[in-house]
């Protein structure tokens, strides 16, 4: 295999991965080119090498950015914009579970804390709230765990992970 189906195979394999994330194909796309692009690229390039449209390129650079996975880069000399990828896995790892967090997880706890005041006395309300309670806890350890592996460092969670594998 060559650099270019190599390339090729690894955009569409993160663009595939990228909507289990929660996120378009697409804008997960433009993540791996920009991930596997030795130089910044522009809006044009990047519409370009994918093939797709420009206002396509520019929303998802856009959310991407949001996302704190991409950044715009000057170059001098030019008066366009050029895009690069954070490449430090450890902070797009840390960027993708806060984005996740925030649009699955918190609402979620949301929506729990709310529905656990329903108020009654019977056996169907009392089983209801139960449950209730039983996913609220579960949701608030893992919302706890979220934010301790977000605020830890890489190094420890791989030590931590490779003692739990053994």
């Amino acid at each position: 295999m060559d650099l270019k189906e190599g390339r090729e195979k690894f955009i569409q394999s993160w663009g595939t991965l990228g909507s289990h994330w929660g996120i378009n194909r697409t804008m997960a796309q433009i993540h791996a080119l920009l991930l596997v692009s030795d130089e910044p690229m522009s809006a044009n390039d990047i519409k370009d090498d994918l093939n797709i449209s420009m206002g396509n390129v520019n929303m998802n650079i856009r959310a991407l950015m949001d996302w704190g996975l991409v950044y715009k880069k000057l170059k001098s000399g030019e008066r366009k914009d050029f895009y690069e990828a954070e490449k430090d896995m450890w902070k797009v790892v840390k960027c993708i579970v806060t984005q996740r967090k925030k649009k699955e997880l918190e609402p979620m706890i949301r929506v729990l804390n709310e529905i656990s005041q329903v108020k009654g006395e019977d056996k169907e309300t009392q089983e209801f709230k139960k449950v209730i309670q039983e996913i609220k806890l579960f949701s608030s350890k893992a919302d706890t765990a979220l934010d301790n592996f977000m605020k830890s460092d890489s190094n420890w969670v791989l030590k931590t992970f490779f003692n739990v594998m053994k």
